[in-house]
């Protein structure tokens, strides 16, 4: 089994990259990119990102057996979401979660989450956990209406390897299962 974080420098969507080494993956394993070229959102929507610019990734979290029962799915974003957010007012912003899977600071879109989640019966075995977080783009595409990114909220450039770094310590320090 595989576990940290596994770059590549392009892939075409994290959690399919995901899906497809699923047997060759540990809890918490980490599979990001640099260049993502066919991120997907919910429902039909895509994830646009700026190549490099942006931390486009996929956190495997598996569950033991009969951990996690279907009816209680939402303890996984509310999971994630906690981190997102603490992780951003570390760097002094304030964020909220606009349902279902989306982070938002006052009225312009942060960060995308994509959950797929993996049943045995009614449980929960493993969730596919795809995030989309604007951190140095500053030149947005007129088809996003309302993007933001940290760099443009703290003048600041940050380094994709170090904060995922950080965001994977923190998924580990807030396992809530």
């Amino acid at each position: 089994m595989q576990k940290g974080i596994i770059w590549y420098q392009s892939l075409d969507s994290t959690n399919a990259e995901v899906r497809r080494r699923l047997p060759d993956l540990d809890n918490l394993s980490v599979i990001a990119t640099k260049i993502q070229t066919a991120g997907r959102g919910q429902g039909d929507h895509t994830w646009t990102s700026a190549p490099g610019e942006n931390l486009t990734f996929t956190l495997l979290r598996r569950f033991p057996k009969g951990a996690l029962d279907v009816r209680n799915l939402a303890a996984i974003n509310t999971y994630v979401t906690r981190v997102l957010t603490e992780y951003l007012a570390a760097h002094g912003v304030q964020a909220w979660v606009k349902p279902p899977n989306d982070i938002w600071v006052a009225d312009r879109k942060i960060c995308g989450i994509l959950i797929e989640n993996i049943l045995d019966g009614s449980f929960v075995t493993e969730s596919i956990i795809g995030i989309g977080l604007n951190l140095n783009q500053t030149q947005w595409p007129p088809e996003l209406p309302n993007p933001v990114s940290l760099k443009e909220l703290t003048g600041k450039d940050y380094t994709l390897e170090r904060e995922l770094e950080t965001l994977l310590r923190l998924f580990t320090e807030l396992q809530a299962f």
